[in-house]
């Protein structure tokens, strides 16, 4: 079982940026109540999908450059990477069928 992974500003070129394969990276704060309710459907993905999808997470308080650099307004957002570019985004809790639905659209 593959868990998601905590990204930071020093991380994100090699985890995200370069990996070889789609990366969900999910904009969170602890405080967040939508992102509490989203995180274990992440889990999920990322156990099911491991080695096909990777699930990235950035916690906007500690890292506010990434979260600036990626234009985050709203919390959860979720950014899909593929071959280093951003494919797909959406903002707060959404089904765990509609977000696997965007993630095979990149397999």
């Amino acid at each position: 079982m593959t868990a998601p992974i905590d990204v930071t500003q020093t991380t994100f070129k090699s985890e995200v940026i370069e990996s070889d394969v789609p990366v969900l990276v999910d904009f969170w704060a602890e405080w967040c109540g939508p992102c509490r309710k989203l995180g274990p459907i992440l889990d999920e993905i990322a156990a099911e999908k491991a080695g096909a999808v990777k699930v990235a997470k950035v916690n906007v308080d500690n890292e506010r450059a990434l979260g600036a650099m990626f234009q985050v307004m709203s919390i959860p957002t979720v950014l899909l990477f593929k071959d280093g570019k951003q494919v797909d985004e959406f903002v707060g809790v959404r089904p765990k069928s509609e977000i696997l639905k965007r993630v095979e659209a990149q397999l």
